[in-house]
């Protein structure tokens, strides 16, 4: 496709609307979403009269009417807590034959939680029952899929007594 003197015009009054590269592209036909921007670079045209309009839902919420009438209460945080106590530990599953649960003898139904070195004789895994579908039991899961940690904000580097003395020395 060659750049006419037409489409670098149809280029400039449509980018000059505050249409997205995509838009134009969609609406020149025949040029891609690069090509315009190249286009659009080559020419000079950073400057926009007014900004890219959105595509589709990107635009400015419209607030209900019963969110209107009442105020905004700001949520108050409740710290998560555990509803069921968790043990210390637990127990892997010693099977029939007084085995403990091994590649060989594991089923979908118990938790794959590996516990010790798995380049030693007394590898095994948890073996403990499964909720249907899933890879460990409870208590190992949770310690798979922990929730993120929220960061404490990091204290100044510097003592207050440092940053005081600096500011009385001048």
């Amino acid at each position: 496709m060659a750049w006419t003197d037409e489409r670098v015009e149809l280029l400039k009054t449509l980018w000059a609307e505050g249409l997205s590269a995509a838009q134009i592209a969609n609406k020149m036909g025949g040029v891609t979403r690069n090509a315009v921007i190249g286009k659009v670079h080559r020419l000079g045209l950073s400057g926009r009269a007014t900004p890219a309009k959105p595509q589709r839902g990107c635009g400015p919420t419209v607030a209900r009417r019963d969110e209107e009438a009442a105020p905004a209460a700001k949520p108050q945080r409740q710290e998560m807590r555990p509803f069921i106590p968790e043990p210390e530990s637990i127990a892997p599953v010693v099977l029939d034959t007084g085995d403990r649960t091994t590649v060989a003898t594991i089923k979908n139904n118990m938790c794959k939680w590996p516990i010790g070195d798995p380049a030693k004789d007394d590898f095994h895994f948890c073996g403990q029952p499964s909720p249907a579908g899933k890879s460990y039991c409870t208590y190992h899961a949770r310690m798979a899929f922990q929730p993120p940690q929220r960061r404490e904000r990091e204290p100044s580097r510097r003592p207050a007594a440092q940053i005081a003395q600096r500011r009385a020395a001048g």
